[in-house]
Formats: structure tokens, C-alpha cells, sequence
């Protein structure tokens, strides 16, 4: 069977992770993290969202834009068996999948018109910046959420490290908290970090490598050590420059 309609996006989302390494693989996970979802024309009418203030979450469907060049593969290595054992991709939520579409439930807070744009704000995303969204949907809970289902592996919510800030980091910290430019700046660094974002085979391992994610516009460089993660610097992005340090593929 072919589809004759062509499916285009109806909307992008801006959010603060501007490269893969650090995003939540799952979302709700972050709830500091904080964006929008732009509609894009024809769809950028008030209209289209009528009514959608009266749900508290939204169902996102949308497109692996940055993978989509790499294919799809029968099987993959989930991050939570450490990449030593292969499923299904359609037992997976994987990236690589036949036609890169994924699905994310968010938090909506509100539904803004003005100069011509309508924005949804939402929170718990785990998308990349600029990922364009193909539909979306309300959630509803007695539908949606199913007490009794069995999660597979990805039953129980990952374990979370302990996140500190070096003196010199949390001075970085404080001033950049000062700027409506980066909402709840620290519980979403601390809420990205405790994830761990590393290859499933190093957690709970000490390591001596400097890794570094990408949030706003800011690079954030930290270590894992014996007792937990260390944020060591807050600087302006250098993503292309600084992304070049010690990243996960998974």
C-alpha cells in the first residue's frame, strides 16, 4: 500500500537541547526543560488549536529529521542493555526506524497567538531543536494511560546520579540565572546530568573524560566521578567546536 497524501510538518519545536548527546530518551523525564511548538503556515491559525487549553498533555508526532539519511536497520542495540544485546527495531523506540517517525507526550501550558504566529509552550520534551512535529493530538487518560501495562525492558524510570557544581560552575551558574534568556537554568542542567547521558556500559563508572552537552545557548563540560557528576564550566556554545569532546552514539 502507498500513502498518496504526502506527510509535511504542521509545526517545529524549540527547545533547549541543540545536539542528540544529553537529550532524555524518554520524555516527561526533564520536566524543567521548557519550549514551544511554532506552527508553521498553512496550519498557523488560531483556529487549528481551538479548544486544546482544555488538556493538560499533548501527543506529539514527529520526524527523526538528522537520522533520516542513515536508514533504518531490522535490528538495534538499546541503550538500556548496554548495547550488548540486539532487538526488533519495532520493539524498540529507536531513531532508525522505516519511516523516522516518533512520538513524545508533553506538557502543555498554554497556547499563544500574536504577530501572526500560534505557539504552543510545553514542557518534558525530548525532542531537538527544530524537530518538525507532523501531528498533533490531545492525550486522554482513560484511554492513554494503562495501570496494568507491562513497560518490557524500560519498566522501572532510570536510576539518577548526583549532580554538583564546582565553585567556579556555580558562579557561572548564578550569573546566567539571572537572564530571562535560560528558564530554571539549574534544575535543567542537574535534570539532563542525573540521566547520565553516557553509554549504558559506563554507568555507575567513574570516568576521566570531559564530556559536554549543548542547552540554549550554552556549552556545559562535566566529569563523572567516584560520587556523582561534576559540572566544571558554563560557557557560550561552541557546538561543531565543543561538541568534539568525548560524546555517546546510543
Amino acid at each position: 500500500m502507498s500513502f498518496t497524501n504526502q506527510i509535511q510538518a504542521v509545526a517545529y519545536c524549540r527547545t533547549p537541547y541543540k545536539q542528540k548527546f544529553g537529550i532524555p530518551r524518554q520524555p516527561g523525564l526533564v520536566s524543567a526543560a521548557r519550549g514551544f511548538v511554532e506552527l508553521a503556515p498553512p496550519f498557523n491559525q488560531i483556529d487549528t488549536v481551538r479548544g486544546l487549553e482544555q488538556y493538560s498533555h499533548l501527543w506529539l508526532l514527529f520526524c527523526f529529521h538528522e537520522n533520516l539519511a542513515q536508514g533504518w536497520k531490522t535490528t538495534v542495540r538499546p541503550p538500556r542493555l548496554g548495547g550488548n544485546e540486539k532487538l526488533g527495531v519495532f520493539a524498540t523506540r529507536s531513531t532508525f526506524r522505516p519511516n523516522g517517525i516518533g512520538q513524545s507526550v508533553v506538557k502543555l501550558h498554554g497556547v499563544h497567538s500574536d504577530n501572526g504566529k500560534v505557539r504552543l509552550e510545553i514542557s518534558g520534551m525530548d525532542l531537538l531543536d527544530g524537530t518538525p512535529i507532523v501531528d498533533i493530538k490531545p492525550y486522554i487518560p482513560f484511554s492513554d494511560s494503562i495501570e496494568e501495562a507491562a513497560g518490557g525492558i524500560a519498566q522501572e524510570a532510570p536510576v539518577l546520579a548526583r549532580v554538583t557544581f564546582c565553585q567556579a560552575a556555580q558562579q557561572q551558574l548564578e550569573l546566567y540565572q539571572k537572564s530571562d534568556n535560560y528558564p530554571r537554568l539549574a534544575e535543567l542542567i542537574i535534570g539532563v546530568l542525573a540521566q547520565d547521558p553516557r553509554p549504558a556500559y559506563k554507568k555507575a563508572k567513574a570516568d576521566p573524560k570531559l564530556y559536554q552537552v549543548a542547552l540554549y545557548d550554552l556549552d556545559i563540560l562535566w566529569k563523572m566521578l567516584a560520587d556523582g557528576i561534576e559540572v566544571l564550566e558554563l560557557r557560550p556554545s561552541q557546538v561543531g567546536i565543543s561538541a568534539k569532546l568525548e560524546k555517546s552514539d546510543d
